[in-house]
Parts: structure tokens; C-alpha cells; sequence
């Protein structure tokens, strides 16, 4: 029994695929043009005229000779694809979800061509993915929710080009509304971050619907608490407990720094806030004559590191530091390092919409853990009545 290779068998299979799908694809064709002469164009003096023959790829293979019918006057065209159109939508799709993976337009053409023998241009790829900026415009518009329990703000650099290659900030914003829903509401590139910056991100979150704010969660940038309560003036600010703790620990020495760490480890995991505080004056006594910058600085931050005891006990794992965001600045990361730096900030935008647009809808419609709980719910709602509504109804 003669055993076919395997690079050789997988050609054949790939062949006999092709064809059935070329059969299936001229049985389609020629059943529309029977429909097209027989029904919806009777009453016309027309006739079948043969067929010519194109090219058409699909994601089983490429076709070389499609056989498509015509008729004498030129009237039938199917609906099976555009005219001219040579490649299904599919294409464009892989197209844009390898542009999101962090592959730049000239490797997506190398690949395309590969795989196809088509030629794609670095330029004809851009041009595909071109049609996401509309989209991003909408997106980037769009209203937002009246209420959220919690915002997250955090930035991430990339290296964009203009004339020459710079680092640029984007601010990339999270919520969960009062549905313990999270998404991210928005992004904005350019410029270094600053609390100015943020100050405009803010605004536009307002200005597009977000007005009633309970939590703020961020790192300690200069000014940006002064940004937020300027904004959200009613919100609440928590300072990211993890972000306190990296800077802190560089600072400390190796012989030191499990038992510090332990006893500052004590303070924000506390049963609440009284115990925190009293957890804390413990910490204080026992680290200031080694630590006194460390602990001062702690200590006078203290009251926005502690914020999330204010909360619902259920939610305190997701509000005390940045983490959600964080991680998905991770992944931002990662899908942008390859291209080492974007061309434009069009390209930026591209990326980042994409992804945010994949987070958003693996979370919609799922709540965070402790935010559906009926107790942490009416918590919420009574935080909204007395920061809000009661606000509200007094200005009447």
C-alpha cells in the first residue's frame, strides 16, 4: 500500500475542498440567474449569454476560474458577492484582527501574500483598516451612563511618530456602573500625561453623560486629585494601595523589608477602616526612626488610601487598587510592542479601539463579583441618593 506524504495529502484535501466549494459556489449562480430570468425579470426579452470567468478567493482556498453566468443585456448580478469584488469580507476581517495583534501593515501584506499571491501594498492594508476611524469617531461619542459606581484612570506611553519618534501618553479610562457592569469608557492619545490632561478626559466623560461619580481610582500623579475633585467635586478618591506599596518597597532594605511589608500588609487588609487606622499608628511607632520619610508619606496619604472602607465589604478587592485597568494596559502593551513605533496616531487609535471594543464585549452583560450582592446595591443606591438625588432636589 503506497502511503501518500503528508505536505502532499493536506494539498490534495486542500484541492478537493477548493473544487467542492467552486461547484457549490457556479450551482448557486446559475440557480440565481434561472430565478433572475423566470421571475424577476419575465416580462423583459432576455436570454442567457454563456458565462465568463474570474477569480475569487474565499477562506478555503483561492478560486481561479469562478464560472459566473450573464445574460444578453447585462442586467443579472449576483448577490453572492460585489462587482469587481474579488475576495470575500472575510479577508478584510483577518486583515484588521492581525493589524490589532500587533502586526504592522507591511508584515500583514508579506503574510497575505503568502498565503493568497495576491499582492497587498503596506498602503492597501492601511487602507482596510481605515475603515475603523469611523467607527472609533462614533465610539469615542457615544453617550455614556448616568451613574457609575467606580471610575479607573490610568495612562500608558507608547512611542508614536511625528516628523520623529516620541513618547506619548494614552489616557485610558474604566467604569463600573451601578449594574457592577465594567467597561472602558473611553481613550485618549497624545501628549505627555499630566493632570491637565486629565482634567480634559474628565470633562468629556461628563459632557458625554457621566455625571453622577461615587469613586475615583488612580495612582498619585501629581494634581490629578485636585483634576478629579474638580470635575466630580461629590466623588470620593482612592489612591492605588499597590501602586503605594511598589514605590515604597524599593526604598526599603532587604533585611527589612518582609517584616515592613507584613505590618503594612496588615493595615489595608484590616477587618475596616477603625482598624486600619489603629493598625496603622501601630506600623507608624514601630517604622518612623528607620523609615521616617516612607512612613510620613504614608501617613499623609493615608486618608485616600483607606477610602475603599467606606465601601461595601463585597467590593473592596475591586476598588482599593487599579489593578482591572492595569491588566488591560498590559495587553495594550503587548499587542503594540511589535510595531515598536506607530506611524501616526491614527494607527494608535486603531489598535486601542479594537481592543477596548474585545474587553467590552467579553464583559457586557457579566457584573462584578459583590457589586450584585442586594445589600452592596443598596449601599450604592443610598450613596447615589445622598451625594445626588438629595442635592438635586434641594437646588429645585
Amino acid at each position: 500500500m503506497t502511503t501518500i506524504p503528508e505536505n502532499k495529502f493536506n494539498d490534495l484535501l486542500e484541492n478537493a475542498v477548493t473544487k467542492l466549494v467552486q461547484e457549490k459556489l457556479e450551482l448557486l449562480l446559475n440557480e440565481e440567474i434561472k430565478n433572475f430570468m423566470s421571475v424577476e425579470q419575465p416580462e423583459r426579452r432576455n436570454n442567457r449569454n454563456g458565462h465568463y470567468t474570474r477569480t475569487y478567493q474565499t477562506r478555503y482556498g483561492s478560486i481561479s476560474d469562478l464560472r459566473v453566468p450573464r445574460d444578453r443585456k447585462g442586467l443579472f448580478q449576483t448577490r453572492l458577492f460585489q462587482p469587481y469584488r474579488r475576495r470575500e469580507d472575510w479577508l478584510e476581517e483577518t486583515i484588521i484582527q492581525m493589524y490589532k495583534g500587533g502586526m504592522s501593515t507591511r508584515d500583514v501584506a508579506r503574510f497575505i501574500e503568502s498565503m493568497f499571491g495576491s499582492h497587498y501594498s503596506p498602503t492597501t492594508v492601511s487602507n482596510i483598516t481605515q475603515t475603523v476611524m469611523e467607527d472609533i469617531e462614533q465610539w469615542q461619542n457615544r453617550p455614556l451612563e448616568k451613574r457609575y459606581s467606580v471610575i479607573y484612570l490610568d495612562g500608558l506611553c507608547i512611542k508614536l511618530k511625528r516628523n520623529t519618534v516620541h513618547n506619548e501618553s494614552v489616557y485610558l479610562v474604566m467604569g463600573i456602573d451601578e449594574k457592577g457592569i465594567r467597561q472602558i469608557l473611553g481613550f485618549y492619545v497624545g501628549g505627555n500625561e499630566s493632570s491637565n490632561g486629565w482634567r480634559e478626559v474628565l470633562k468629556d466623560l461628563q459632557k458625554r453623560g457621566a455625571t453622577d461619580v461615587l469613586l475615583g481610582v488612580f495612582d498619585g500623579l501629581p494634581g490629578l486629585e485636585e483634576a478629579f475633585n474638580e470635575i466630580y467635586p461629590k466623588a470620593d478618591v482612592q489612591h492605588c494601595v499597590i501602586h503605594k506599596v511598589r514605590a515604597t518597597f524599593p526604598k526599603i532594605r532587604v533585611a527589612d523589608k518582609t517584616d515592613f511589608l507584613d505590618d503594612l500588609k496588615q493595615v489595608y487588609t484590616a477587618i475596616d477602616g477603625d482598624v486600619a487606622r489603629a493598625l496603622f499608628d501601630e506600623f507608624k511607632d514601630k517604622w518612623r526612626k528607620q523609615y521616617p520619610k516612607e512612613v510620613k508619606s504614608w501617613e499623609d496619604q493615608l486618608h485616600t488610601l483607606l477610602t475603599f472602607f467606606k465601601y461595601p465589604a463585597l467590593t473592596r478587592p475591586a476598588i482599593y487598587t487599579t489593578n482591572p485597568i492595569e491588566r488591560t494596559n498590559k495587553e495594550l502593551r503587548k499587542r503594540l510592542k511589535p510595531m515598536n513605533s506607530l506611524t501616526n496616531i491614527e494607527a494608535a487609535e486603531k489598535i486601542i479601539y479594537l481592543q477596548a471594543i474585545d474587553y467590552n464585549e467579553k464583559w457586557y452583560g457579566r457584573a462584578i463579583r459583590g457589586f450584585v450582592d442586594p445589600d452592596t446595591k443598596a449601599a450604592f443606591e443610598d450613596l447615589y441618593n445622598k451625594r445626588y438625588v438629595k442635592t438635586a432636589d434641594s437646588n429645585l
